[in-house]
């Protein structure tokens, strides 16, 4: 603690500076305390962080008839997601400062407006941190890159899909040139889960593309049912015995995969590279029929395989019958046909929807020491965390679900019950949530004594998934280069909405109306021929009127 104590009498005013830093000697240590120490330079340099923040956190401003939405949009999920996830790397519940190879991937991936700059450079930094042969450290600390191997099977694909995602967004194919070393480390022995090390920088290097080729060929490693091998855990960490002996298999896996092989052949036909287009599409077919084949549980799709060829997030099933991810993947990845879909997000609606608790579980019923053991998850408290609590990254992927199906009221209902703003409006709310409703907290726990209490709050990703889900799916607000393109799924009780986009210099105030005709663009007075929305750089306040069918 730092305390300083005063006197004053009325009408008295005093200003006190705290300054708090690191330097390489005592000398420079003084020459920085004695220019902060300076009243007017500590306010301006305050003027500065309020300035860079709103350059930041103003590049879409939202006004609708939800205010808890235009609170979490307008600021809090992106300063959550840059302050916390990116910048410091720590919270209240986990204070670890390392880079997670997949965790500050999909952060950045809610950086395509705001910061793309940031998106990008965390490509290439991730990219540094994958081995030769293929794999990645699944954290590592800087500057020395201490870290850990693993047998993770998803880290490693979040390469491919977050470049894809950027090249697509920010139209800046150029990144796939550039060059970048890879890692010499020491290989995970037979049985061998993780080793912490301190890898080698290889003097191999290659391009990114390169890079995530080898991460996608170093992904077709297939079990007895053609599904992608678990490893030591795949999303959720805490199943990681469930392919620890190299069988087990994820159905969750196999979705995203096929996904990221669809996405990454559109890009392959662009950088004109015939033999790994083919390779995606071919690879992506057999999955697909593998996944229809082997997965479908009857009313859902089951979550995976252990190792001994049990089925886990079946029915037959007595701990985790189903699972949330599996559904809602088998939707995102357009890996299934219409009838499945719907019946496997109405089975997710059923049984892992708890409206009066306002809620959307991970899983159930939680693990509690029937069948084969899955890992750690069943360590947590049945309802805590992953084992049956809301986990509220899967809950967003479930909300994004419904929202790709055009299911826009579901949508909104259910973006609603999680909505963090709508947990803590009473006195007797905050009793039961105990945790920040401005931000996102990872987990809100499902069984009693315990049902409601959020946890893990701050250091979270669901924080930019949420800000993905409202202005990407829920407002549809996606750029691609130098376009933007705006079709939302409006609530029923939403006539209209608007928003203040920033491109560089240049404003676009636009204004979504619900109507009853054609779709129709008006930028500045005149109606554009479709729905593309021209980027210009020109410093200029654009006026852009937009009716919705």
């Amino acid at each position: 603690a730092v305390q300083s104590v005063t006197t004053l009498i009325d009408g008295d005013q005093k200003t006190f500076i705290f300054v708090l830093g690191s330097e390489e000697n005592s000398a420079r240590a003084q020459t920085i305390l004695d220019h902060y120490l300076d009243e007017n330079v500590v306010r301006q340099e305050l003027d500065n962080v309020h300035r860079h923040w709103h350059r930041m956190l103003d590049k879409i401003v939202v006004k609708t008839p939800d205010h808890s939405v235009d609170k979490l949009v307008n600021g809090w999920l992106l300063y959550q997601t840059m302050a916390c996830r990116l910048m410091a790397r720590s919270g209240y519940y986990q204070s670890g400062g390392a880079f997670g190879f997949r965790d500050q991937l999909q952060d950045t991936l809610a950086l395509t407006h705001a910061a793309p700059e940031r998106l990008r450079d965390q490509i290439v930094l991730c990219a540094s941190r994958q081995f030769i042969e293929g794999d990645v450290q699944h954290w590592w600390h800087p500057p020395h890159g201490s870290g850990v191997r693993t047998r993770c099977s998803d880290d490693f694909l979040w390469l491919p899909l977050a470049v894809c995602h950027y090249v697509d967004t920010s139209g800046d194919i150029g990144i796939l040139e550039q060059m970048i070393p890879y890692l010499e480390g020491r290989q995970l022995q037979p049985g061998e889960e993780s080793v912490y090390d301190t890898p080698l920088i290889s003097h191999t290097e290659e391009t990114l593309w390169q890079h995530c080729v080898k991460a996608i060929k170093h992904g077709l490693r297939f079990g007895q049912h053609g599904l992608p091998l678990m490893g030591a855990g795949d999303w959720n960490d805490g199943m990681n015995r469930v392919g620890i002996e190299g069988k087990g298999e994820s159905v969750w896996l196999g979705f995203f995969l096929f996904d990221i092989l669809k996405r990454f052949a559109t890009l392959a036909d662009r950088q004109q590279d015939k033999l790994v287009a083919s390779l995606c599409r071919t690879e992506a077919e057999h999955l697909q029929k593998n996944l229809n084949a082997t997965a479908w549980d009857g009313e859902w799709f089951r979550r995976g395989y252990f190792d001994d060829g049990t089925p886990l997030g079946s029915k037959s099933s007595q701990d985790c019958r189903i699972d949330a991810i599996a559904q809602s993947w088998s939707v995102l990845s357009g890996a299934t046909d219409c009838g499945r879909a719907g019946k496997s997000m109405q089975a997710l609606d059923k049984h892992l929807v708890n409206s009066e608790s306002r809620l959307i579980k991970l899983l159930s019923p939680p693990f509690d020491g029937h069948g084969p053991n899955p890992g750690y998850i069943q360590g947590y408290v049945p309802g805590v965390r992953e084992n049956g609590g809301q986990y509220t990254h899967g809950a967003i992927w479930a909300v994004m679900a419904f929202a790709r199906m055009g299911n826009a009221e579901r949508a909104w209902q259910l973006w609603s019950l999680i909505n963090p703003i709508n947990h803590a409006s009473t006195d007797e709310e905050v009793a039961i949530y105990r945790a920040e409703p401005y931000v996102m907290s990872a987990d809100v726990y499902s069984i009693a004594p315990h049902t409601g209490r959020a946890g893990w709050s701050w250091y979270t990703g669901s924080a930019g998934w949420a800000y993905r889900l409202l202005t990407e799916e829920l407002m549809g607000i996606k750029r691609s280069g130098d376009v933007l393109t705006i079709h939302p799924l409006l609530p029923a009780e939403w006539e209209s909405f608007s928003l203040t986009y920033q491109h560089d210099e240049s404003y676009y105030e636009i204004t979504i109306t619900r109507g009853n005709g054609e779709y129709q663009v008006i930028l500045d007075g005149i109606e554009l021929s479709d729905d593309r929305i021209p980027l210009k750089q020109d410093g200029q306040r654009h006026i852009v009127e937009i009716t919705q069918n």
